[in-house]
């Protein structure tokens, strides 16, 4: 009842690729396991023979290795649901986890495997500070400076210590690396990622990002203006801006929305010769590229003679073209039919929207004191040392979906690093904006405020607090579509640690061992890791019914139905059998004796073959 172990299935996919690498190995205990020759993988990559190590384009820190593995490494956790403190539980496809976002990341590869459309992320910024994400991999400052040649056996430093130091690239990066390569498994084939980033890490994540995702997958660079008035008191330069970083799971299946044409761009058409088409605008006919067929004579309606475009440029179109174009009247030789002439473009044929440019001006998208306004009027903050200072603008977040996501199509959201909760409150706004139905996953790790709030005392419970007012603002209107949530928590696996070997144990010790989950476990807790294990989304529709007694849980209509109650009758097997699930599940020790699991098996060979039945 872990995480998947993904080291296996690297392999798995390793064999495909190169069925000559994959090979028998023996582990410590002496089990034969499937393993992988890394020198025969290395000659399969190469066209020569690699000896030893060789210089190589790459990004390289201390600890990737360890950051790598730690990716692949399986987890013995699973994710506990908090109904009460959830919004329409039973109806909801939206979910929030709070919990360290690597291992949530681990625990959803089975559920979201390829169905995240959208991953946006706003990663703490690397300013030298330690990180909350306290990794196992994370190494002190002595053993990195020893490991990385900048001190001494007895510890004397070598090289003098600055903020951008190696060790905080270092440490930052092999946070990074492990959760955007279990990210990336996430994303839908025309799912695309949107990080923000500031100028200390841009050059670095980007070079992490394009061994993660592909170079090939890279998409834009973005720049947006965060701030609306220059920093007076900056020692350099006044920093206005921040990075957003796009990539792709494959740029050949994704290309951005269009953005709305704005009334400024269709101001710019006019139509002063009344032409029944209606408002247009001009574009020059030259052209600087050189076109065989584009150097030729023209005579304007009043008859002087133009010998051709300007010097060094070309008519964009062939003198055939020309007439035509000229003959359906668009053609604009000016108000005296005397000009150079150009190309009528109708505002009735444009396109439905513009193409998104890399530069976001705040006018746009909004700046961080929008953003800290935006969280004060929704949250009742009594203590300002509470208020984040790092908070995005909703319609930044807005204009991403904008441009990743479409709104009838159900589209998952996924915020890894929620903190205040701007993800989910511009989900439920664009949602309301265009009627959309997309739903978000947002994650947040287990951070207590510097002063409790009288209603919550965490970054997740601010966040939450913010999410039910926007909510409620929201189901005042028109378009209202889900404003609840799904509440899960990381935890320790429900199933209690009762491998023994005889030599490890003694008569007395038994009755301990006999029960295979935890003491204070609820029955939803044990579905929720069943949906884990199975692969079924965590916002799937749950009823509750009881049947003789027995609380049963029933999922997606039948998807898959469960009862982990102490006792199961042959009864409540039997009426389950009958609705002929995709999938059942019952607590191993629900049943009296294993005879009573037996028949159990059997019921359901005989009532309805097709039931995949589970004990746990």
């Amino acid at each position: 009842m872990t995480s998947a172990d993904l080291t296996d299935a690297n392999i798995d996919r390793l064999a495909v690729l190169f069925p000559t690498v994959v090979t028998e190995s023996i582990d410590a205990d002496g089990n034969v396991q499937m393993a992988v020759d890394f020198d025969l993988l290395r000659q399969e990559l190469s066209d020569h023979v690699v000896e030893g190590p060789q210089e190589r384009y790459r990004l390289d820190w201390p600890g990737k290795r360890a950051a790598a593995f730690a990716a692949n490494a399986p987890i013995a956790k699973t994710l506990r649901p908090a109904r009460e403190e959830s919004v329409d539980f039973d109806s909801t496809k939206n979910l929030f986890i709070e919990g360290d976002n690597l291992d949530v990341l681990k625990l959803l590869q089975e559920s979201y495997l390829g169905k995240v459309k959208l991953i946006y992320i706003d990663p703490p910024y690397n300013t030298g500070r330690d990180f909350i994400y306290d990794d196992d991999f994370a190494e002190t400052t002595s053993e990195y400076l020893l490991r990385s040649g900048q001190a001494d056996e007895e510890g004397q430093r070598l090289v003098a210590l600055t903020d951008s130091d190696g060790r905080y690239h270092s440490d930052w990066l092999s946070m990074m690396y492990p959760r955007l390569k279990l990210a990336r498994n996430l994303l839908r084939e025309d799912g695309v990622i949107f990080i923000s980033i500031d100028d200390h890490e841009v050059d670095n994540l980007r070079k992490v990002c394009a061994e993660v995702f592909g170079a090939q997958n890279f998409v834009a660079q973005i720049i947006w203006q965060k701030v609306f008035s220059p920093k007076n008191s900056a020692q350099w330069f006044s920093e206005d801006h921040d990075y957003i970083l796009v990539f792709s799971r494959d740029k050949s299946r994704w290309v951005p929305n269009s953005l709305p044409r704005t009334d400024e761009m269709d101001a710019r058409y006019k139509n002063p010769d009344e032409d029944h088409r209606g408002p247009w605008t001009s574009s020059d006919l030259a052209a600087r590229n050189a076109y065989a067929a584009g150097l030729y004579p023209i005579t304007t309606p009043s008859g002087r003679v133009i010998d051709g475009p300007p010097r060094g440029r070309y008519w964009g179109i062939s003198a055939a073209r020309f007439k035509e174009l000229d003959a359906d009247g668009r053609i604009w030789w000016g108000e005296a039919e005397d000009n150079m002439p150009r190309l009528k473009r109708f505002l009735s044929e444009m396109s439905g929207g513009r193409t998104p440019q890399t530069l976001w001006p705040y006018s746009e998208v909004g700046h961080t004191q929008e953003a800290k306004k935006t969280l004060l009027k929704y949250v009742p903050f009594e203590h300002t040392e509470n208020v984040l200072n790092s908070v995005k603008p909703v319609r930044l977040i807005q204009r991403i979906l904008q441009l990743a996501t479409s709104p009838d199509t159900h589209d998952i959201v996924l915020d890894f690093f929620n903190g205040s909760g701007t993800t989910p409150h511009a989900v439920f706004a664009q949602n309301a904006a265009d009627g959309g139905n997309r739903r978000f996953i947002s994650v947040q790790i287990d951070e207590p405020l510097p002063v409790p709030e009288p209603t919550f005392n965490s970054i997740l419970g601010m966040s939450l607090e913010r999410i039910k007012n926007v909510a409620a603002e929201l189901a005042t209107g028109i378009s209202v579509g889900d404003l609840g949530y799904r509440l899960a928590r990381v935890d320790t696996t429900n199933m209690a640690d009762v491998l023994r070997v005889p030599d490890d144990t003694n008569q007395l010790a038994l009755d301990s061992l006999e029960g295979s989950i935890k003491p204070g476990r609820r029955g939803e807790d044990l579905l929720f890791q069943v949906l884990l294990d199975w692969g079924l989304e965590l916002t799937a529709p749950i009823s509750v019914e009881q049947i003789e007694r027995n609380e049963v849980f029933v999922v997606e209509d039948g998807a898959l139905i469960a009862c982990f109650d102490e006792q199961v009758s042959p009864g409540v097997v039997h009426s389950i059998a009958k609705r002929q699930p995709l999938r059942a599940v019952f607590r191993d020790s629900g049943f009296a004796s294993d005879d009573a699991r037996i028949n159990a098996e059997q019921v359901f060979r005989e009532v309805s073959p097709a039931t995949d039945v589970k004990a746990i």
